[in-house]
């Protein structure tokens, strides 16, 4: 596992570095969270899920425990098709997690200031590099999933579908009824940039 989580950060860091100069007339700055509360979807791996989770689990309960309750919420609000800020966004629009952040996270930039009015302005080039990682992202984590992140994290903190994962093995049957009703992807099935649902 520590391995695939070196090929993670270096599939991170190819990325960065093939984009970093479309990234260079960005208008981010620290405290713009546009991207972190109405942006949509933060899809990721498991594997990603997985690096997540060991971070949470080095929080002190004073921060682990909150954001243990907002991803329940978002979890619930999204259930409900509704937009939920990412759970680790803090008060002060920091990332709780940012050194570990996934890569739906790491991909998103914009030309301007964001609003609801001004939504993210991206290079199509980008974009285009960004679904060749993902691609990546997928087929490094074969026998894992991906999906919004509190799914994702949600089927982590499952014992039964955890120890499937971190062994090795692949039971999409073991999440079937999750799976569709979460829009859950199984990573082995993405391939040629098709994906499938569980």
């Amino acid at each position: 596992m520590e391995n695939r989580q070196s090929q993670l950060l270096k599939i991170y860091m190819d990325f960065e570095n093939a984009v970093k100069g479309y990234k260079a007339d960005a208008a981010c700055k620290k405290g713009c969270a546009y991207c972190c509360t109405d942006a949509g979807v933060i899809d990721i791996t498991t594997l990603e899920g997985l690096v997540i989770q060991n971070r949470m689990a080095a929080l002190p309960k004073s921060q682990s425990k909150p954001v243990a309750k907002e991803l329940q919420k978002d979890m619930k609000k999204r259930e409900q098709g509704r937009i939920s800020a990412c759970p680790f966004l803090m008060k002060n629009k920091a990332c709780m997690i940012y050194d570990v952040r996934p890569f739906a996270c790491r991909r998103i930039y914009s030309l301007q200031a964001c609003s609801k009015e001004n939504p993210p302005i991206i290079h199509r080039q980008v974009m285009d590099r960004a679904g060749q990682s993902i691609a990546t992202l997928q087929r490094l984590d074969d026998n894992g999933y991906s999906g919004h992140i509190s799914y994702i994290l949600y089927m982590l903190e499952t014992p039964r579908f955890a120890s499937v994962y971190l062994a090795g093995e692949f039971k999409p049957e073991e999440i079937a009824d999750f799976g569709k009703t979460h829009k859950i992807v199984i990573n082995r099935s993405t391939a040629g940039g098709r994906e499938h649902a569980v």
